[in-house]
């Protein structure tokens, strides 16, 4: 399984699966999860919603509406927002879980975002760490890319340099 780090706007991207870095509401606000939403159209946050709330380190799956995606993955690494913060145990589980449940939907690319270090206050390089090793662990059936992303440049050269032992990084 290839994986790279990549930068850009997430909700720009070509994926199989696009993933949104949620909270355990699943309600689509701001960040990661308000450009989905802005670029996908109001119906996800609906269907999104529908499927919430769930604890943290759970997926759920939704249409990805007018993205260039078949999916987008809500990966819950964070409480809702206000009530605490990610951590490394529910980023990893998010990560993990995310990875099963687009290989069980048979998708060979995924763009994932650095999940609970926006908003829910988790260190960049750290989440970035726990993140890469977690997909370099990983033992896909259908996944063939995968790109974490970062928005900023700064974003990208912290991920990246957290990611340099994993990452081929482009």
């Amino acid at each position: 399984m290839q994986f790279d780090v990549i930068q850009g706007d997430i909700a720009a991207q070509s994926a199989d699966v696009l993933v949104n870095a949620a909270g355990t509401s699943l309600r689509m606000g701001s960040g990661v999860a308000g450009a989905l939403r802005r670029r996908a159209g109001a119906e996800i946050n609906e269907e999104a919603m529908e499927n919430g709330p769930i604890e943290l380190g759970a997926v759920a799956v939704t249409d990805a509406y007018d993205l260039d995606a078949d999916y987008v993955i809500h990966a819950v690494a964070m409480p809702h927002y206000g009530d605490g913060q990610a951590t490394a145990e529910s980023i990893r589980d998010a990560t993990q879980n995310t990875l099963e449940r687009a290989d069980e939907l048979g998708c060979r690319s995924l763009v994932i975002p650095a999940l609970g270090c926006g908003v829910a206050g988790f260190d960049l390089a750290d989440g970035a760490e726990i993140i890469g090793e977690t997909i370099d662990v990983y033992e896909p059936a259908s996944l063939e890319d995968v790109r974490l992303i970062a928005y900023s440049d700064d974003e990208y050269e912290t991920i990246r340099a957290a990611t340099a032992d994993t990452a081929a990084s482009s």
